[in-house]
Protein backbone atom coordinates (compact mmCIF):
# COMPACT_ATOMS: atom_id res chain seq x y z
CA UNK A 1 0.00 0.00 0.00
CA UNK A 2 1.04 3.51 -1.16
CA UNK A 3 0.88 6.08 1.56
CA UNK A 4 0.54 9.71 0.22
CA UNK A 5 3.48 11.76 1.39
CA UNK A 6 1.95 14.87 1.98
CA UNK A 7 -2.19 16.35 2.86
CA UNK A 8 -3.94 18.17 0.50
CA UNK A 9 -3.21 21.74 1.30
CA UNK A 10 -6.89 24.00 0.63
CA UNK A 11 -5.18 27.01 0.22
CA UNK A 12 -4.30 25.84 -2.87
CA UNK A 13 -7.90 27.06 -4.14
CA UNK A 14 -8.15 29.52 -1.39
CA UNK A 15 -6.22 32.33 -3.24
CA UNK A 16 -7.71 31.66 -6.88
CA UNK A 17 -9.74 34.46 -8.09
CA UNK A 18 -13.51 33.05 -9.10
CA UNK A 19 -14.60 35.72 -11.19
CA UNK A 20 -17.51 34.05 -12.94
CA UNK A 21 -19.91 31.00 -12.77
CA UNK A 22 -17.73 28.87 -15.05
CA UNK A 23 -14.98 29.36 -13.51
CA UNK A 24 -16.56 28.61 -9.92
CA UNK A 25 -17.54 25.23 -11.30
CA UNK A 26 -14.54 24.23 -12.47
CA UNK A 27 -13.80 20.39 -11.10
CA UNK A 28 -10.58 20.79 -8.25
CA UNK A 29 -10.54 17.31 -9.19
CA UNK A 30 -10.48 15.35 -12.54
CA UNK A 31 -10.22 11.46 -12.68
CA UNK A 32 -9.54 10.19 -16.24
CA UNK A 33 -9.90 6.27 -17.55
CA UNK A 34 -7.30 6.30 -19.55
CA UNK A 35 -9.42 3.99 -22.63
CA UNK A 36 -9.01 3.12 -25.90
CA UNK A 37 -4.84 2.72 -26.63
CA UNK A 38 -5.27 -0.49 -28.41
CA UNK A 39 -7.95 0.23 -30.38
CA UNK A 40 -6.46 3.43 -31.15
CA UNK A 41 -3.50 1.39 -32.30
CA UNK A 42 -5.66 -1.15 -34.46
CA UNK A 43 -6.93 1.80 -36.78
CA UNK A 44 -3.52 2.47 -37.60
CA UNK A 45 -2.33 -1.06 -38.28
CA UNK A 46 0.25 -0.45 -35.24
CA UNK A 47 0.73 -2.85 -32.71
CA UNK A 48 -1.16 -2.74 -29.23
CA UNK A 49 2.06 -0.88 -27.71
CA UNK A 50 2.16 1.90 -30.23
CA UNK A 51 -1.18 2.60 -28.90
CA UNK A 52 -0.38 2.81 -25.32
CA UNK A 53 2.83 4.90 -26.40
CA UNK A 54 0.81 7.16 -27.76
CA UNK A 55 -1.17 7.43 -24.69
CA UNK A 56 1.54 8.53 -22.71
CA UNK A 57 2.83 10.76 -25.07
CA UNK A 58 -0.35 12.76 -24.51
CA UNK A 59 0.46 13.23 -20.53
CA UNK A 60 1.97 16.10 -21.37
CA UNK A 61 -0.85 17.89 -23.28
CA UNK A 62 -3.57 17.11 -20.61
CA UNK A 63 -1.35 17.56 -17.98
CA UNK A 64 -0.93 21.75 -19.32
CA UNK A 65 -4.45 22.03 -20.51
CA UNK A 66 -5.56 21.19 -16.57
CA UNK A 67 -3.32 23.24 -15.45
CA UNK A 68 -4.70 26.17 -17.87
CA UNK A 69 -8.29 24.87 -16.54
CA UNK A 70 -7.48 25.73 -13.00
CA UNK A 71 -7.98 21.69 -12.08
CA UNK A 72 -5.73 20.97 -8.54
CA UNK A 73 -5.77 17.13 -8.65
CA UNK A 74 -5.83 15.20 -11.85
CA UNK A 75 -5.66 11.22 -11.22
CA UNK A 76 -4.94 9.21 -14.07
CA UNK A 77 -5.58 5.02 -14.57
CA UNK A 78 -2.48 4.28 -15.87
CA UNK A 79 -2.76 0.14 -15.33
CA UNK A 80 -5.23 -1.91 -12.82
CA UNK A 81 -5.09 -5.11 -11.14
CA UNK A 82 -6.32 -6.57 -13.87
CA UNK A 83 -4.33 -5.75 -16.88
CA UNK A 84 -1.77 -8.38 -15.28
CA UNK A 85 -3.89 -11.25 -17.57
CA UNK A 86 -3.01 -9.54 -20.59
CA UNK A 87 -0.54 -10.76 -22.83
CA UNK A 88 2.80 -10.98 -21.18
CA UNK A 89 4.72 -9.35 -24.25
CA UNK A 90 1.96 -5.95 -24.01
CA UNK A 91 2.74 -5.21 -20.48
CA UNK A 92 6.47 -5.98 -20.76
CA UNK A 93 6.04 -3.34 -23.23
CA UNK A 94 3.93 -1.26 -20.98
CA UNK A 95 5.86 -0.98 -18.43
CA UNK A 96 9.03 -0.22 -20.59
CA UNK A 97 7.00 2.33 -21.57
CA UNK A 98 5.95 3.93 -17.98
CA UNK A 99 9.75 3.62 -17.13
CA UNK A 100 11.30 6.10 -19.88
CA UNK A 101 8.11 8.48 -19.70
CA UNK A 102 9.38 8.69 -16.15
CA UNK A 103 13.13 9.33 -17.11
CA UNK A 104 11.96 11.95 -19.62
CA UNK A 105 9.58 14.11 -18.24
CA UNK A 106 10.27 14.10 -14.52
CA UNK A 107 12.73 17.04 -14.42
CA UNK A 108 10.21 19.38 -16.37
CA UNK A 109 6.80 18.40 -14.00
CA UNK A 110 9.17 19.24 -11.12
CA UNK A 111 10.02 22.28 -12.86
CA UNK A 112 6.48 23.40 -13.24
CA UNK A 113 5.59 22.68 -9.79
CA UNK A 114 3.73 19.04 -10.27
CA UNK A 115 3.53 16.72 -7.34
CA UNK A 116 3.94 13.24 -8.54
CA UNK A 117 2.03 10.29 -6.42
CA UNK A 118 1.46 6.79 -6.76
CA UNK A 119 -1.96 5.05 -5.58
CA UNK A 120 -2.09 1.39 -6.22
CA UNK A 121 0.12 -1.46 -5.10
CA UNK A 122 3.90 -1.80 -5.69
CA UNK A 123 3.82 -5.60 -5.57
CA UNK A 124 4.50 -7.58 -9.46
CA UNK A 125 5.50 -4.09 -10.32
CA UNK A 126 9.20 -4.47 -12.22
CA UNK A 127 11.81 -3.12 -9.84
CA UNK A 128 13.34 -0.61 -11.72
CA UNK A 129 9.78 1.03 -11.91
CA UNK A 130 9.21 0.72 -8.58
CA UNK A 131 13.01 2.98 -7.77
CA UNK A 132 11.77 5.30 -10.74
CA UNK A 133 8.64 5.96 -8.87
CA UNK A 134 9.82 6.20 -5.73
CA UNK A 135 12.45 8.70 -6.90
CA UNK A 136 9.51 10.97 -8.94
CA UNK A 137 7.12 10.49 -5.49
CA UNK A 138 10.08 11.90 -3.28
CA UNK A 139 11.82 14.65 -5.69
CA UNK A 140 8.52 16.52 -6.15
CA UNK A 141 6.94 16.13 -2.84
CA UNK A 142 6.42 19.69 -1.85
CA UNK A 143 5.57 20.54 -5.38
CA UNK A 144 1.85 22.08 -5.26
CA UNK A 145 0.86 23.61 -8.15
CA UNK A 146 -0.90 20.17 -9.40
CA UNK A 147 -1.19 16.89 -7.78
CA UNK A 148 -1.00 13.91 -10.14
CA UNK A 149 -1.74 10.83 -9.14
CA UNK A 150 -1.04 7.74 -10.85
CA UNK A 151 -3.01 4.80 -10.27
CA UNK A 152 -0.83 2.04 -11.40
CA UNK A 153 -1.25 -1.83 -10.21
CA UNK A 154 -4.96 0.01 -9.13
CA UNK A 155 -8.10 -1.56 -8.89
CA UNK A 156 -11.01 -0.17 -6.42
CA UNK A 157 -11.42 -3.05 -4.69
CA UNK A 158 -7.88 -4.16 -3.78
CA UNK A 159 -7.74 -0.58 -2.25
CA UNK A 160 -10.82 -1.25 -0.09
CA UNK A 161 -9.04 -4.63 0.87
CA UNK A 162 -5.83 -3.14 2.10
CA UNK A 163 -7.89 -0.34 4.17
CA UNK A 164 -9.69 -2.78 5.82
CA UNK A 165 -6.36 -4.64 6.29
CA UNK A 166 -4.64 -1.68 7.70
CA UNK A 167 -7.52 -0.79 10.12
CA UNK A 168 -7.87 -4.24 11.66
CA UNK A 169 -3.57 -4.23 11.91
CA UNK A 170 -4.18 -1.35 13.90
CA UNK A 171 -6.61 -2.43 15.97
CA UNK A 172 -9.59 -0.02 15.28
CA UNK A 173 -12.41 0.14 17.65
CA UNK A 174 -15.24 -0.99 14.76
CA UNK A 175 -18.26 1.31 17.18
CA UNK A 176 -15.64 4.25 15.95
CA UNK A 177 -15.24 3.23 12.43
CA UNK A 178 -17.10 5.11 9.93
CA UNK A 179 -16.99 6.29 6.10
CA UNK A 180 -14.40 9.27 7.06
CA UNK A 181 -12.40 6.43 9.06
CA UNK A 182 -12.63 4.66 5.96
CA UNK A 183 -11.03 7.25 3.82
CA UNK A 184 -8.14 7.98 5.93
CA UNK A 185 -7.05 4.65 5.17
CA UNK A 186 -7.28 4.52 1.03
CA UNK A 187 -4.95 5.37 -0.82
CA UNK A 188 -6.15 9.03 -1.85
CA UNK A 189 -6.14 9.91 2.13
CA UNK A 190 -6.29 13.64 2.41
CA UNK A 191 -7.30 14.50 -1.00
CA UNK A 192 -10.85 15.08 -1.58
CA UNK A 193 -13.25 12.95 -3.58
CA UNK A 194 -12.56 13.62 -7.11
CA UNK A 195 -15.70 15.98 -8.83
CA UNK A 196 -15.47 14.63 -12.82
CA UNK A 197 -14.72 11.02 -13.80
CA UNK A 198 -13.75 11.33 -17.17
CA UNK A 199 -13.79 7.88 -19.57
CA UNK A 200 -12.15 7.62 -23.54
CA UNK A 201 -13.05 5.32 -25.86
CA UNK A 202 -16.92 5.79 -25.34
CA UNK A 203 -16.86 2.85 -22.30
CA UNK A 204 -20.13 2.92 -19.84
CA UNK A 205 -18.08 1.39 -16.85
CA UNK A 206 -15.94 2.18 -14.03
CA UNK A 207 -13.99 -0.84 -14.35
CA UNK A 208 -13.06 -0.89 -10.74
CA UNK A 209 -11.98 2.46 -10.60
CA UNK A 210 -12.14 4.73 -7.12
CA UNK A 211 -15.28 3.01 -6.22
CA UNK A 212 -15.25 4.42 -2.78
CA UNK A 213 -13.97 8.22 -3.90
CA UNK A 214 -16.44 8.42 -7.17
CA UNK A 215 -19.85 7.39 -5.40
CA UNK A 216 -20.81 11.15 -6.17
CA UNK A 217 -18.74 12.19 -8.86
CA UNK A 218 -19.90 13.41 -12.17
CA UNK A 219 -19.12 10.69 -15.16
CA UNK A 220 -18.49 11.83 -18.21
CA UNK A 221 -17.98 9.65 -21.59
CA UNK A 222 -16.34 10.27 -24.65
CA UNK A 223 -15.95 8.72 -27.50
CA UNK A 224 -12.47 10.03 -28.46
CA UNK A 225 -9.29 6.80 -28.03
CA UNK A 226 -7.30 8.34 -25.12
CA UNK A 227 -4.36 9.42 -27.25
CA UNK A 228 -6.85 11.77 -29.04
CA UNK A 229 -8.00 13.07 -25.87
CA UNK A 230 -6.63 16.57 -26.43
CA UNK A 231 -7.22 20.27 -24.75
CA UNK A 232 -10.54 20.89 -27.00
CA UNK A 233 -11.76 17.30 -25.64
CA UNK A 234 -11.03 17.83 -21.85
CA UNK A 235 -12.95 21.58 -22.33
CA UNK A 236 -15.79 20.07 -23.68
CA UNK A 237 -16.00 18.05 -20.22
CA UNK A 238 -15.43 20.37 -17.74
CA UNK A 239 -18.37 22.22 -20.40
CA UNK A 240 -20.49 19.64 -19.32
CA UNK A 241 -19.64 19.51 -16.13
CA UNK A 242 -20.42 22.72 -15.57
CA UNK A 243 -24.23 22.17 -17.08
CA UNK A 244 -24.73 19.28 -14.38
CA UNK A 245 -27.00 19.88 -11.01
CA UNK A 246 -24.34 17.69 -8.50
CA UNK A 247 -26.95 16.69 -5.72
CA UNK A 248 -24.59 14.64 -3.62
CA UNK A 249 -26.69 11.33 -3.04
CA UNK A 250 -30.45 13.59 -3.88
CA UNK A 251 -32.61 11.70 -6.59
CA UNK A 252 -33.15 13.67 -9.75
CA UNK A 253 -36.63 15.94 -10.25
Amino acid sequence: MTIPVATYDQSMTRDRTLTTAADARTPNHVAIIMDGNGRWARKRNLPRVAGHQAGTNNLRRILRACVDQGVKILTLYAFSTENWRRPEDEVNGLMRILETVIERELDELDRNGVQVRHIGRMDRVPAGLQAKIKSAVEKTRHNDRLILNVALNYGGRAEIVDAVRAMLAEGLNPDYIDEDTISRYLYTCGLPDPDLIIRTSGEYRSSNFLIWQGAYSEFYVTDAYWPDFDENELKKAIEQFNKRDRRFGGLSR
